[in-house]
């Protein structure tokens, strides 16, 4: 199924190219996660209604409505940008509105990545690769310290995600990888979900 569909399905707006960029070297350019990929990893991974997930660099939201309309998760998406931010607070409007879903089960949070505190109930992060090594590399520790406080099983998706990425993961934390999800029969292995898990 195509964008439009989607878009006219969800009362949203979250395609077209990205026209504001960032000054800062950590953070990469908005580019939402296409609906073709979101239903391969519906059809692959076991989204709940009792989720708790954090979608770090959401940019307007596309990851958010999609898993929450399917399965009625609980949705965080975290965004830098004001801009993007604004324009998910906008499609939340027009969701909620159209879908008549409860507002509580999806939040838009206008901050930096590694600012955004833990919540004990969050499980599920992903990532489509929205800023450098060292960000990332102090969000999952803080997620690790969440852990600590609050003992439960934990999920890091990651779509096309860098070799950096993989290799702190393997090398520097207690998370092991779960799922390969391929997306595409072309020959790039990035093109692809990477599900490590934490228990």
């Amino acid at each position: 199924m195509d964008e439009q569909y989607y878009e006219k399905l969800l009362h949203i707006k979250t395609a077209g190219e990205q026209k504001i960029f960032n000054e800062s070297p950590h953070y990469n350019r908005y580019e939402p996660t296409s609906y073709s990929v979101l239903e391969t990893l519906a059809e692959q991974y076991p989204f709940t209604a009792e989720d708790h997930i954090v979608d770090f660099g959401c940019g307007k939201g596309r990851f958010n409505f999609y898993i929450n309309y399917f399965f009625d998760s609980t949705v965080t998406g975290i965004e830098m940008s004001p801009f993007f931010y604004k324009q998910a607070v906008q499609n939340q409007r027009a969701y909620l509105q159209k879908q008549n879903k409860k507002a509580n089960k999806i939040t838009f949070i206008n901050a930096l990545a590694e600012d955004y505190p833990i919540s004990p109930k969050d499980n599920k992060f992903y990532f489509f690769n929205p800023f450098s090594l060292q960000i990332f590399t102090k969000v999952v520790r803080t997620i690790l310290l969440s852990v600590k406080n609050q003992q439960r099983t934990i999920d890091l998706i990651l779509y096309y995600p860098s070799n950096e990425y993989l290799d702190f993961l393997e090398t520097n934390t207690s998370f092991t990888l779960f799922n390969t999800i391929k997306v595409s029969a072309d020959h790039d292995p990035r093109q692809s979900f990477s599900v490590y898990r934490l228990k």
